[in-house]
């Protein structure tokens, strides 16, 4: 087993009278991944090459692109957690919606966030939505990669317990709340396992079919993106505790249907999806 490092989710505190403010990696986390984003959007951008006409929109419009981008994430991804995975807490306590820095946001959320956001941004700058859509793809490992090492750092999304020898001992209630283990116990760094299949992994192959002219036929690094994060997603939700709100004593896994988790049902539409992508870019001739 190994013990959870010891990492505070808070990088900093500044005092200011009675107040204080926090620096957290969750924060930084987005921060980092939304500007490491825009950087490769921006490149690819400048890449006319990979798109084999000319790229969909101009370098210069990016900065203006990632502040909807932003908008999109944040609303999309704490409304998608309030709604699917927590409503009846936050229907008692609004106001603690508004407490984004504390944690709690929905992958799937925040995609329909960022989908909503990019696509009304790409009508009003009359470029095509799917090739931006493409691009955006493309970079979206990058963020998830760094979000999911701050999940880990938070201690939050754990996974189940476990025997193998890279189970992680985290830290308060988790560590002691296995059943039929005695004393503390360790459990699946799934957050980790997320940040190598849906940041690194995905990351790569994308980066892999930008390199094989991927972006010249519209909507199949879409595709791909959708298909591999949802497969990697639905893996992975083996290995994880489901949220606390869908666990009874008949229903230890938190299953919600069909003996699946709440993760795993978000997934299938985009599974779905991605694979409608991927097929009917392969039938239409590469630009």
């Amino acid at each position: 087993m190994i013990p959870f490092p010891d990492i505070s989710p808070e990088i900093f505190t500044i005092h200011l009278g009675e107040r204080a403010f926090s620096l957290r990696w969750y924060a930084l986390a987005y921060l980092v991944g939304l500007v490491l984003g825009a950087l490769a959007v921006w490149k690819l951008m400048k890449s006319v090459r990979v798109w084999g006409d000319k790229a969909p929109m101009p370098a210069g419009k990016v900065e203006d692109l990632l502040t909807w981008i932003v908008a999109g994430v944040v609303i999309g991804g704490r409304l998608g957690f309030v709604f699917f995975y927590q409503p009846g807490f936050y229907l008692k306590n609004p106001l603690e919606i508004l407490k984004v820095w504390e944690g709690g946001m929905s992958f799937h959320g925040g995609f329909a966030g960022v989908v909503l956001a990019a696509w009304w941004w790409a009508r009003r700058n009359e470029v095509s939505p799917l090739r931006l859509a493409d691009a955006l793809a493309v970079v979206a490992p990058i963020g998830l990669f760094f979000g999911r090492i701050a999940n880990f750092i938070n201690a939050e999304l754990w996974g189940r317990p476990t025997d193998l020898p890279w189970g992680v001992i985290f830290p308060g209630e988790m560590a002691q709340n296995c059943p039929g283990v005695e004393g503390l116990c360790a459990r699946h760094p799934s957050q980790l396992y997320e940040a190598g299949l849906e940041g690194l992994l995905l990351g790569l192959i994308l980066f892999g079919l930008v390199r094989a002219g991927g972006l010249r036929r519209p909507g199949l690094a879409l595709g791909v993106f959708l298909s591999g994060y949802a497969l990697a997603r639905i893996f992975v939700e083996l290995f994880r505790v489901a949220d606390a709100q869908f666990i009874t004593p008949e229903n230890p896994l938190g299953r919600v249907a069909l003996g699946l988790s709440m993760g795993q049902i978000l997934s299938l539409p985009m599974l779905a999806l991605g694979l409608l992508f991927i097929i009917r870019a392969l039938r239409l001739p590469a630009r």
